[in-house]
C-alpha cells in the first residue's frame, strides 16, 4: 500500500493536533514551513496533500482550510476524499511512448498538444497497447466492438483509418497506430 502523506504547510496550530493523533491517521503527518523545502519534498513524494490555511491556488493537490473552529472528524473525512481524488486522477493517466492518455477526459495528449478521442478509439488503442504482435480485425471486433456474428462490416478499418489521420493532423505521428499484414499495432518505441 502507498502510505498518504499528509503535508502541513504553514499551519503549526494543526500540525501539533494531527500529530498527537498521528498512530490513528492513516497518513504520514509532515510539517513544512519553507517554501523550498515544500518543493523539494513534494518532488520525492508520489502520493502526497497538502493542508494550508493560505489560499495558494498554485500548489498541485492542496486543501485549503478558511473556515475555524472546525470538526476533526470532518476534516479527517475531507483529506480521505481529496485522497482519493487524487488516487483517482492518478490511475486514469497511462502513459504510452510519448504520448498521455487521460482515460477522464478521453483525451490524448503529447508536447502540449492534446487530441479529443472518442470512447472507441481510447478503448481500441487501450486493446492495442497492451498486446505486442498485431491484432486481427476480427479480434478487434470481438473485443472492441463486441461483434458476435460473422457479418461482413468495415468498421474497424474506417475507425482505424480516422484514428490515425486525426493522429497525424494533430501529432504529425504516422507510425502511432501500424497496419501489418496481420492486423494493427501500436508502435511502443519512442520516438
Amino acid at each position: 500500500m502507498h502510505i498518504q502523506n499528509l503535508i502541513i504547510y504553514k499551519f503549526d496550530v494543526l500540525y501539533h493536533i494531527l500529530k498527537e493523533l498521528d498512530e490513528d491517521l492513516n497518513f504520514k503527518v509532515l510539517q513544512i514551513k519553507d517554501d523550498k523545502v515544500l518543493n523539494s519534498e513534494i518532488k520525492k513524494l508520489e502520493n502526497y496533500l497538502i493542508i494550508t490555511k493560505n489560499n495558494n491556488s498554485n500548489l498541485k493537490n492542496s486543501v485549503f482550510l478558511e473556515r475555524f473552529p472546525l470538526k476533526l472528524n470532518k476534516l479527517i473525512e475531507k483529506l480521505n476524499i481529496e485522497f482519493l481524488k487524487i488516487k483517482f486522477n492518478q490511475q486514469s493517466k497511462i502513459n504510452l511512448n510519448n504520448y498521455i492518455i487521460d482515460l477522464n477526459s478521453r483525451k490524448i495528449s503529447s508536447n502540449n498538444l492534446e487530441l479529443k478521442l472518442t470512447e472507441k478509439e481510447i478503448n481500441t488503442i487501450l486493446y492495442l497497447s497492451k498486446k505486442k504482435e498485431p491484432i486481427s480485425i476480427k479480434e478487434l471486433e470481438k473485443a472492441v466492438w463486441e461483434y458476435q456474428s460473422e457479418i461482413e462490416t468495415h468498421t474497424v478499418e474506417t475507425h482505424i483509418y480516422r484514428l490515425r489521420k486525426k493522429i497525424f493532423n494533430i501529432f504529425s505521428d504516422q507510425n502511432f497506430l501500424i497496419s501489418k499484414k496481420e492486423g494493427y499495432l501500436i508502435n511502443l518505441k519512442k520516438s
